[in-house]
């Protein structure tokens, strides 16, 4: 396989995984907003789901920038 082929399928994989990342941090988005509206704190454990999913989805994000810029180079 091509190293340009093989680039471009690391990067729909990347963009697959964030878009389920996403997803998974939609679930957390909603309760965090649920008790911002209701004024109750927030269940910790969906503040952490938020954090690790964010931080996942910000690291999933700069190796697609990091894959488009490789493939432009090539």
């Amino acid at each position: 396989m091509s190293k340009k082929s093989e680039l471009k399928n690391q990067i729909r994989d990347c963009e697959l995984e964030i878009e389920s990342l996403e997803q998974k941090r939609m679930r957390s988005q909603s309760a965090l907003l649920r008790a911002v509206l209701s004024n109750t704190q927030p269940d910790p454990t969906e503040v952490e789901f938020f954090r690790v999913f964010s931080d996942l989805i910000d690291q999933q994000r700069e190796r697609l920038a990091e894959l488009n810029k490789e493939l432009r180079g090539k």
